[in-house]
């Protein structure tokens, strides 16, 4: 599996999220509802790229705890974004979610970018 294809998904799902968010912010709801099921399908392709990714870890790699934190830190990372995209139409509060996107976005992406091995081959 490409590196290409996961990093392409991620691209498109802050896009699709931040979109989402203005269309709540903005009261388009329905706008909103109907980005936000296509986010989720985003999700599932980021879901599969993302293991596809990791399963090469496995095989007695130096790297693979490593790998599988930062696999961890995009389950979280989309655990946020979802979590913002449902509680923000209900008018909840959402600023510890936002706290824990940042947080695991710059996880994932050190680990991504920084340490593993792979990059954009």
């Amino acid at each position: 599996m490409s590196t290409h294809l996961h990093v392409t998904a991620w691209a498109l799902a802050f896009i699709l999220f931040i979109i989402v968010v203005l269309l709540n912010k903005s009261g388009k709801e329905k706008g909103a509802k109907i980005l936000h099921m296509i986010l989720r399908l985003d999700y599932l392709l980021i879901l599969y790229s993302g293991g596809s990714l990791l399963a090469n870890y496995f095989g007695g790699s130096p790297m693979m705890g490593e790998a599988i934190f930062k696999g961890l830190a995009g389950l979280w990372a989309i655990f946020s974004m979802e979590m913002i995209a449902i509680k923000m139409p209900r008018n909840e509060p959402t600023k510890s979610f936002w706290i824990q996107l940042i947080i695991a976005v710059i996880l994932t992406m050190v680990l991504g970018f920084g340490r593993l091995p792979g990059g954009f081959a």
